[in-house]
């Protein structure tokens, strides 16, 4: 049976072919654990975690020992967020104030609400039509206890960015500690953890075309108000900080994935603009039912997200037979309901259940682009 064309890039990358000739002999040869110190197998996957280190830590603009290993961004969302607050909420007589936006992925949100359980004061601040939390809004909102803030880079479902730079600048000017969810942006936007005065980054191989199961979270050591707590114990790797033996052929390909990244970082990003733009063009040209989600322009390079008025369910099902695409999170797509992003936005629920989610990737061409159009078109000659 012939698979779809795949467009769902925003849930999931294939695995590079050259990330994975990175890790084959990690599995097969060079199986050693780090750990181990008293011979070649373990020297070598050392060497191995300190390059693919290196390499992650030049994507994102940072100091290679401040970037630590975990399982993906939700793990890291969680060690950062958690990690952060409980260590406020132990070391302050102050109830520390937190804030996030409404259209947070779960992994930050459902954080916040147990941090609220914790003893936190949370704040879900609302977004602008766009998705993004705006820098005057966090001003009204900031307390004299404010102390920690996450936002996401971009939204996984609208493409939106935020502006992080101004953001990052003024949560330090105010000694406010600011953590990222960096999953979607990270490769797809400049991103310089200095510059951008970013204390707390989580990334995510998979959305990277690296491997699933291997993330990193960096974490701004320079800074004495940045203490983590860690989730777990039982052994002193990562610092101590998230115990455990590390998945060296995963942190491979994470690394292989990041200098990638880094390496085709324009080459790739305006072969995306092109194709994104020109599928916005076109249906928005011929669809007048069509609604673009998200900002405009301040938008991921493959990321495209639409609402269609009075189109029935089971049309819009049957018409995009043959494409791999999503109506809204990977990560929700199980949950009843609308997407509570589009929500927050501002749309009505039926226009909130009539979403198409379109992630283009690396290996996406421009005929693939037009048949998606053609079949999005194609939708409504049956209405």
């Amino acid at each position: 049976m012939k698979k779809p064309i795949y467009l769902d890039n925003n849930a999931t990358t294939r695995l590079d072919p050259l990330v994975f000739e990175k890790m084959k002999p990690f599995f097969e040869e060079e199986y050693g654990n780090p750990a181990s110190q008293s011979h070649c197998y373990g020297w070598e996957a050392e060497m191995a975690v300190k390059t693919a280190r290196k390499q992650v830590a030049e994507l994102i603009g940072a100091d290679t020992q401040h970037v630590f290993w975990t399982s993906g961004a939700t793990e890291s969302n969680n060690l950062a967020i958690l990690g952060i607050v409980k260590n406020l909420i132990y070391s302050r007589k102050k109830t520390p104030h937190i804030i996030t936006a409404a259209t947070e992925h779960k992994a930050v949100l459902d954080v916040f609400k147990f941090c609220e359980q914790l003893g936190a004061e949370v704040t879900i601040a609302t977004v602008n039509e766009f998705g993004q939390l705006e820098l005057s809004h966090l001003k009204q909102l900031k307390k004299e206890n404010t102390a920690f803030i996450s936002l996401m880079a971009a939204n996984n479902e609208i493409g939106t960015l935020n502006d992080i730079e101004s953001i990052g600048k003024w949560c330090r000017e105010n000694k406010i500690i600011f953590h990222t969810d960096a999953a979607q942006a990270t490769g797809k936007i400049n991103l310089d953890v200095k510059k951008m005065g970013i204390d707390l980054l989580s990334l995510s191989g998979h959305k990277m075309y690296g491997p699933k199961g291997i993330g990193a979270l960096y974490v701004n050591l320079d800074n004495p108000d940045v203490k983590l707590s860690p989730l777990m114990f039982g052994g002193g790797q990562e610092g101590g900080l998230r115990p455990g033996t590390l998945n060296v052929p995963g942190i491979v390909g994470l690394g292989e994935a990041a200098h990638l990244a880094l390496k085709n970082f324009e080459q790739e990003n305006e072969k995306s603009k092109k194709l994104r733009d020109f599928l916005i063009h076109e249906v928005l040209t011929h669809i007048p039912q069509a609604k673009l989600n998200g900002h405009p322009s301040e938008r991921l390079s493959n990321n495209v997200n639409f609402s269609f008025k009075d189109l029935p369910a089971d049309l819009f099902a049957l018409g995009l037979s043959g494409l791999a695409v999503s109506s809204g999170s990977a990560c929700s797509s199980k949950s009843a309901g609308s997407s509570y992003v589009l929500k927050a936005i501002g749309l009505e629920d039926s226009l909130a259940k009539s979403s198409l989610r379109i992630g283009l990737g690396r290996f996406t061409q421009k005929e693939d682009i037009e048949l998606c159009c053609s079949k999005i078109k194609g939708l409504f000659n049956h209405i």
